[in-house]
């Protein structure tokens, strides 16, 4: 029986797709439910799935342009993996010649194995093993033995080009080359660049910076960890906190989270937040809807499932749309200070940064704190610069006083004495 694999649709608004990358060659036996392809729109990546076992035949080429609900491939059932057209894992076979074993000595932070065995004479060296190696060697009931049985042997060719190597060490450099790689824009990626010119060209786009004393919340986060991660099953970050100190300022700062349609500015009562995660095919922003309704551990969960769901493909369009605020962290890829972009239709976006321990003055005495720079970027043509200076300054005292968050931004002794 021959299956057809059908081009799924990104969106209402998308009726062309293009094959971005076959992920399995054609005539390939290939699995139920196994990843064969990707296809880009301008909005989202999605992947092509094998709907039944069989022979893959490709129809449409890396590159082409296909209708949306149009045929990609075809799978022929009756070539099941039991068939000779099949094309074979690779397997490992253990060697036929039997090795000399010796004791395995173990410390503490590696383990140390004879290995090499030449003629009558044993060479003794040192196979260090790290304690997360040793741990997944233990969980599956293997001794040090089996794993260096398992381990491809040194042939002649390989001791060859090892001498050679240390004979000419020159050998290894990079040569001096003139060659290029040319690749084509995928629609998301011309998409976004058309966007983001946009964004320059259409707003009065400002920055305004501040920096953070991120003691408390990291504090916080320390004392807690282990019991979140019990109770939730997951870890506690630190974009959860900025997340619900974005929704708390917005409250009192309601302009930054408005946004002009035609004439008209419209402010959105609800904070959907975008977070900026990383993901295969670059930077991906989810949004989480209502924010202002959730504490930090929702937040959270919300974060990690949507994480998740960018590294394994899965983002729908409806999950990337919509947003009244955004924000991106580049300090985790060691960002000491940016100018974020506005992501459009919005008005302002939060850029965070890398922690770095600086001295600061507190209390009239200098003092190393874990300091952060924050960012926010924002359209000057409906937000004041007293609201954008408001905005970021009210983050600052959230984060630099994390019980406050409970509180709907207010002092605790302001809770207490009802003010």
């Amino acid at each position: 029986m021959i299956v057809e694999i059908k081009v799924p649709s990104p969106g209402e608004s998308i009726s062309e797709v293009e094959i971005g990358k076959w992920l399995v060659e054609n005539g390939t036996i290939v699995r139920k439910d196994q990843e064969l392809a990707e296809v880009e729109s301008d909005k989202a990546t999605l992947s092509l799935i094998a709907t039944a076992a069989g022979q893959l035949n490709i129809l449409a080429k890396v590159g082409d342009r296909v209708i949306v609900g149009s045929v990609a491939g075809t799978i022929d059932t009756e070539k099941s993996p039991s068939q000779p057209d099949e094309k074979p894992a690779p397997s490992v076979t253990k060697p036929k010649e039997k090795e000399q074993n010796t004791d395995i000595k173990e410390n503490k932070k590696d383990i140390d194995a004879p290995a090499l065995v030449s003629g009558s004479k044993v060479t003794e060296i040192s196979l260090k093993m790290t304690p997360t190696a040793k741990a997944v060697m233990e969980q599956a009931n293997l001794s040090v033995d089996d794993v260096l049985e398992g381990i491809r042997r040194l042939t002649r060719t390989d001791m060859e080009q090892i001498v050679k190597a240390y004979a000419n060490p020159t050998q290894g450099q990079v040569k001096a080359s003139r060659e290029e790689d040319r690749v084509s824009m995928t629609p998301l990626r011309r998409k976004l660049s058309q966007r983001l010119v946009a964004v320059k060209n259409e707003t009065a786009m400002l920055t305004t910076f501040n920096e953070v004393d991120m003691s408390k919340v990291m504090d916080l986060r320390t004392r807690f960890q282990k019991s979140f991660t019990e109770k939730y099953g997951y870890k506690l970050g630190f974009n959860a906190f900025f997340a619900k100190a974005v929704s708390q300022a917005l409250l009192q700062h309601p302009s930054v989270n408005s946004m002009i349609d035609g004439e008209e500015i419209v402010t959105p009562k609800y904070h959907d937040i975008g977070i900026a995660v990383s993901s295969p095919k670059g930077l991906m922003v989810p949004i989480i809807r209502n924010v202002e309704t959730m504490n930090v551990a929702q937040i959270e969960g919300s974060i990690k499932d949507l994480a998740e769901k960018a590294r394994d493909k899965r983002l729908t369009v409806q999950e990337m749309t919509g947003g009244t605020f955004t924000i991106t962290n580049g300090g985790v890829f060691g960002s000491m200070m940016s100018t974020p972009i506005i992501n459009p239709p919005q008005s302002a976006i939060l850029g965070l940064h890398a922690i770095k321990d600086r001295p600061v003055a507190v209390d009239g005495k200098v003092e190393i704190r874990p300091m952060m720079y924050i960012a926010l970027s924002y359209d000057h043509r409906i937000i004041d610069g007293k609201d954008s200076v408001g905005f970021l300054v009210k983050i600052k005292e959230l984060i630099e006083n994390p019980n406050n968050l409970l509180f709907n931004g207010k002092d605790i002794g302001e809770v207490l004495l009802d003010l």
